[in-house]
């Protein structure tokens, strides 16, 4: 690792910023597509005559095959390089996305959202074993800090995305123009992200297979990877169910004034880049637990909210605990796994994304069963079970900062 980060420490070498730059938009492209379809959700259930739990199905299917996708690609990336990973990668998304538009069928369109979710597994790992290995140790920490964030704000920009989208031109322009800002990434990584020396080791798949049972026993990270599941089913559930929430009484908005309250989400994401200095200050545990708190007490009161400002701030204060629970629970599962930190953090990407994949099933099912009240405080509920799980999680004095 040290001799690819003298290499690329070289004056010659291509501005860090740019790179940094160029990596958070792809991240931005690149996970966006897990959240297109939660503001389609009732649009999609209208054109194939389907009920809203069985449109549910094109988020959940892109999450279980983006979760899944993780425990192939990454070690892959290992043994064929990472940049060859994310390039051919993104060429693989860029042919599938466009096809989502031309669906017949919604069966159609969920085989098509598998597939996409597993051509976006190729990036998330390959991106940051590419920070880590390639770039100065100096540079590390706030690029991976940066590209985190991307993929946090992702889950705003890719519901504004394709709520305009399909506001004015319809549904199936939401992946026609997906799939042309794929091919700019793909271009942009092509063409000024330096390939550097592909690996060819023989470890790869099966050496990481052997350590999942350990990885899987060992209690602090199985209380780790609790917390993890329920940390995007909350959020994917909570916007499952949003939309048409929010355009019922008491609140009766417009499609335009619903795109205006899901970009106020964007406010809760300025928290996440500075996970790292609120780590070192107070410590992974206490952050965490801190996060949790927040994200349950604003997701709480979104179902009591009666007053559209209200709704705003807590829904905001919900973000904005999301935002530090992500980086912080990952940090945390890398310094408990010592060792095994390649098999641990797989697992954590692999449960976090599982949780996105029932977020939505999970949601509708409450509200099902009840208001919209009875849903948000359900996935609250569980926020609250996380906090529970952390306080039996044991953290050194010595390595809580």
């Amino acid at each position: 690792m040290t001799d690819h980060a003298l290499q690329v420490s070289h004056p010659s070498t291509p501005r860090y910023s740019m790179l940094t730059a160029i990596f958070v938009w792809c991240a931005l492209v690149v996970v966006s597509g897990l959240y297109v379809t939660l503001p389609m959700g009732p649009v999609l259930a209208g054109v194939f005559h389907v009920s809203p739990a069985d449109a549910a199905w094109t988020s959940s299917a892109f999450s279980l095959a983006y979760a899944l996708g993780f425990l192939v690609f990454g070690p892959l990336s290992d043994r064929f390089g990472r940049w060859p990973m994310m390039f051919f990668g993104l060429l693989a998304l860029f042919i599938i996305t466009p096809l989502l538009g031309l669906a017949p069928s919604l069966s159609v369109l969920v085989a098509l959202r598998a597939l996409q979710g597993l051509a976006s597994a190729t990036f998330a790992p390959s991106v940051i074993a590419y920070v880590v290995e390639r770039f100065p140790a100096e540079r590390r920490v706030t690029a991976v800090g940066f590209i985190s964030t991307g993929f946090l704000v992702s889950a705003i920009a890719g519901q504004l995305f394709s709520s305009a989208v399909s506001e004015y031109w319809g549904w199936n322009y939401v992946f026609y123009l997906h799939g042309g800002f794929v091919l700019i990434s793909a271009l942009l990584l092509g063409k000024l992200i330096p390939r550097g020396h592909a690996f060819h080791t023989k470890t790869g798949l099966a050496a990481l297979y052997k350590q999942l049972p350990e990885v899987f026993l060992y209690k602090p990270l199985t209380l780790c990877y609790l917390i993890c599941v329920t940390v995007l089913l909350s959020l994917v559930g909570m916007y499952t169910i949003f939309g048409s929430y929010l355009m019922k009484a008491p609140f009766e908005l417009t499609a335009a004034q619903l795109l205006q309250v899901r970009a106020m989400g964007l406010i809760g994401m300025v928290l996440s880049p500075f996970a790292g200095q609120l780590v070192a200050k107070f410590g992974m545990k206490t952050v965490l637990q801190a996060g949790l708190l927040l994200a349950a007490a604003g997701l709480g009161f979104i179902g009591f909210c009666t007053s559209l400002p209200v709704l705003i701030v807590v829904s905001i204060l919900y973000i904005a605990g999301i935002s530090v629970i992500i980086p912080t629970l990952i940090s945390l599962v890398g310094m408990l796994a010592g060792a095994r930190r390649g098999a641990a953090v797989t697992v954590y990407s692999l449960v976090l994304f599982i949780g996105a994949s029932v977020g939505p099933l999970i949601a509708l099912n409450a509200l099902k069963t009840g208001s919209g009240l009875a849903a948000f405080e359900a996935l609250a509920m569980l926020l609250l079970i996380a906090f529970g799980v952390s306080c039996f999680i044991r953290v050194s004095e010595r390595t809580a900062h």
